[in-house]
């Protein structure tokens, strides 16, 4: 007989909802995925479990592991000045309010951090208008995409490499002082650029040595074999103007089978459900794969506790929902419709998510490329249905 979770997902794909999703459940040795659907509407090609999905968001947990890697070899240290690794930040200023002309500043009040970076409380990023709405027309918002620093959108991606990329970042000043607020996405743009640096090696490359191989995770990168990148699902999501789900204009295939100019630490990944659960398993297993530690319980800790105030978790908006942030994740801090608090993970805006429970030895990864997933009733349905239908399940 088909899972609850299996049936609530082909109802949705028959609702026209998804032209098809990903799901996968596991719990100790029991992993159950669930395929439904084509990769687009109209199409013929089914969804697998091997088919490759633009992760976006679900990039920036992969970078926080491998900063806490990096730490732990001691070639960056969290409290460390960014200036360090990026001069081109030192001179940063702070604006008087965030809708200030760009030259009302005051000096920062301290340094940022390597630590600022994984909390997002730099003082940098998407920027919540009174009105509730995301990056308003403010000085500094019209500044950064004049400067092409593509902070925001996946697509389309920064034309510059990473030294420009940064160069032109800095030429910016912040918009709070560092710790005062969160602030989502830059963090892990500009903690991209410093890793290579630190490390010594582009930040694909990085990634690729200390977490894909190491995990086998054979089909994620920031770019595919042509064949592969072939596919990646169409991606959809409502428009606001005919209330209809539409296609939406995204980088033609071949641009993910070479390597960006720009390796996004934001939002640049492909991946796939096993390869992303083997990410996800490393952490639960508190950083040991395979009987190979990769990273240290302790590092493994620090990644997935809230780090935020209440009043820095009020400064998040919607896009925390309440919920607290460890280091490139998103960290429950109290029970909610979904389980108690603890549960730890994060979206990507193309329509993924993935959370893990330590309380239950649980991880649920649904992936598909339509945005909608995000908002309404699709996700929170999917993840309550994840603690269904397992063995040992004590709900």
């Amino acid at each position: 007989m088909p899972s609850q979770l299996s049936q609530a997902l082909a109802a949705r794909v028959e609702r026209g909802e998804f032209p098809g999703l990903v799901a996968l459940v596991a719990r100790g040795d029991d992993v159950r995925v669930e395929t439904v659907g084509v990769t687009r509407f109209g199409g013929d090609v089914p969804m697998r479990r091997d088919t490759p999905f633009r992760i976006t968001s679900m990039t920036k947990p992969v970078m926080a592991a491998a900063t806490l890697m990096l730490a732990e070899d001691d070639v960056l240290d969290l409290e460390q000045p960014v200036a360090h690794f990026l001069p081109e930040l030192a001179g940063q200023r702070v604006l008087t309010r965030p809708d200030a002309p760009l030259d009302e500043t005051v000096e920062p009040a301290r340094p940022v951090t390597v630590e600022d970076l994984l909390t997002f409380t730099l003082g940098f990023g998407d920027v919540i208008g009174p009105g509730g709405e995301v990056d308003p027309p403010y000085p500094i918002v019209r500044a950064w995409r004049e400067l092409g620093l593509a902070l925001a959108e996946p697509e389309p991606r920064t034309p510059h490499d990473p030294d420009e990329w940064i160069r032109r970042f800095g030429s910016l000043p912040l918009i709070h002082q560092p710790g005062e607020k969160w602030m989502y996405n830059t963090g892990t743009l500009v903690l991209g650029v410093l890793l290579a640096r630190a490390a010594g090696k582009p930040l694909d490359d990085l990634l690729r040595e200390r977490i894909f191989e190491p995990l086998g995770m054979t089909s994620t990168g920031f770019w595919l074999p042509a064949e592969r990148a072939e596919q990646l699902p169409a991606h959809y999501m409502t428009d606001e103007q005919t209330g209809r789900l539409s296609e939406q204009p995204v980088l033609p295939a071949a641009e993910w089978a070479r390597p960006p100019v720009f390796a996004s630490g934001s939002a640049g990944l492909l991946s796939t459900a096993d390869d992303y659960l083997a990410f996800a398993r490393l952490l639960l297993d508190g950083g040991v794969h395979g009987g190979t530690r990769l990273l240290s319980a302790k590092s493994v800790a620090s990644m997935t506790t809230n780090h935020l105030t209440p009043d820095q978790i009020a400064s998040g908006g919607f896009f925390l929902g309440g919920s607290g942030w460890g280091y490139g994740l998103a960290v429950t801090v109290g029970s909610d419709d979904v389980s108690g608090p603890g549960r730890y993970g994060w979206s990507g805006g193309y329509g993924t998510d993935w959370f893990t429970d330590p309380a239950e030895g649980l991880i649920f990864i649904v992936l598909s490329q339509v945005t909608d997933l995000l908002f309404g009733g699709a996700l929170p349905e999917f993840s309550k249905l994840a603690y269904a239908d397992l063995p040992g399940d004590a709900r």
